[in-house]
């Protein structure tokens, strides 16, 4: 039987160091749509550069997935998290000290790879401290703290940038990095290896991947991978790159109006899953549990696409706001991953699947850069290249909901 180790008091304290990181990862993942015309203008940048320098981060992020999770099951949160923070720390003071593009992409990998256990170490950890209800209501307001990084990341950021510059922010920004890894060290309990991660196999390396392939093999992570590379990769793509020059380019946005549809955009997601982690148990008790609820509100987004790249008339910023409404719903799916399988698979489970997320995104921001400068090289306006890519992507995801819905509904653990 599971014991929960955590009471409410430390839980607080536990999720709060790990909140402060997590804020800090959004913030740099999505302040690359605040500075997009800054860096185009001051390094001369093309759209599919544009979309590598921000897909860097996620590319980062997806190459330690793999081991990340078989460290994370073995070794524990704190240790894993504070390790791969020093790194974050390193590519945040690079990416402000660089001098061209080129540098600027490798700090932004390194900044993705040293942040990309911000989530998925307090989502393993809950996976073994906290019930399960617990663990849903815990990874909706940790993605709400996501969001007020997203959030701190549009006007602020414009406020700030006459005075301090983008170099400075990023300077910052390791600061609090560093601030968030001391608590992370005070307040995060140690962690203890709970039996075999695949029980009759006796060497750890093929006991390593063998454990990955009870997860890739597993009927729910397969229903899950493709609307969670396409669906959630296409949401966070656009939130935290592709809505700025969408404004700035289609809706002829000045930058500081297009940091204020960014800065509406993202408080409407903090809450969002702030509602979400109140809503979600009272929803879970009167039937409506997440799978259904994605079955019927993810749709919604679709149209909002549709919407997006019909319209004319200067609403891109409000239907942009629903869009990222109607897709939240996706991440909320995201624990139900780790609560696919026993807890020591856990980590490996939910590193997997954010490796698939993360793919998805540097995809979609890279592949949307690469269309549009595609459309522009084949003589189309800009305003009808950015639409032309707008729509591949929206076909994507409709084929990935499809899938979605006709997939195997089995979620036994493994």
């Amino acid at each position: 039987m599971t014991q929960y180790l955590l009471n409410t008091r430390k839980a607080v304290f536990v999720f709060s160091a790990f909140g402060l990181a997590y804020f800090v990862s959004t913030l740099v993942r999505a302040v690359t749509a605040t500075l997009s015309p800054v860096l185009s203008q001051e390094l001369h940048l093309q759209a599919h550069e544009l979309g590598l320098l921000a897909g860097g981060f996620s590319l980062g992020f997806a190459l330690v997935q793999i081991p990340m999770g078989g460290w994370l099951d073995r070794h524990g949160p704190k240790k894993v998290s504070m390790y791969l923070m020093c790194i974050g720390f390193c590519g945040c003071v690079g990416f402000a000290y660089a001098r061209d593009f080129y540098e600027l992409l490798f700090a932004r990998i390194l900044t993705g790879f040293g942040v990309s256990a911000c989530l998925m170490a307090p989502l393993t950890g809950a996976r073994r401290w906290l019930t399960p209800i617990a663990q849903m209501r815990t990874n909706s307001w940790l993605l709400m703290t996501g969001s007020l990084g997203m959030l701190m990341s549009t006007l602020p950021v414009q406020w700030v940038l006459p005075f301090m510059g983008w170099r400075f922010v990023f300077v910052c920004l390791s600061g609090v990095l560093v601030l968030s890894l001391v608590m992370i060290k005070i307040w995060v309990p140690a962690w203890q290896i709970i039996g075999k991660a695949t029980p009759g196999v006796d060497k750890k390396d093929i006991e390593f991947w063998a454990s990955y392939g009870l997860v890739i093999k597993n009927p729910y992570f397969i229903k899950l991978a493709p609307i969670g590379f396409f669906g959630y990769g296409s949401l966070l793509a656009i939130q935290t790159l592709w809505a700025g020059p969408w404004m700035v380019q289609i809706e002829n946005f000045t930058p500081a109006q297009a940091a204020s549809g960014l800065f509406f955009i993202n408080l409407a997601m903090l809450f969002c899953f702030g509602g979400w982690g109140w809503a979600l148990p009272a929803l879970e008790k009167a039937g409506f549990g997440i799978v259904r609820l994605m079955k019927l509100i993810y749709p919604l987004s679709l149209l909002c696409i549709v919407l997006l790249v019909s319209q004319k008339s200067g609403w891109s910023a409000e239907i942009l706001i629903l869009y990222c409404l109607t897709s939240s719903v996706i991440a909320m799916i995201q624990p139900t991953v780790g609560l696919a399988f026993e807890g020591n698979l856990a980590g490996k489970a939910l590193c997997a699947y954010n490796l698939v997320i993360f793919l998805g995104i540097f995809a979609v921001q890279w592949g949307l850069g690469l269309m549009i400068d595609l459309g522009v090289s084949f003589g189309l306006s800009a305003d009808d290249s950015y639409r032309a890519a707008f729509m591949v992507d929206l076909c994507c995801c409709a084929v990935s909901f499809v899938y979605f819905l006709l997939a195997k509904e089995d979620k036994s653990k493994t």
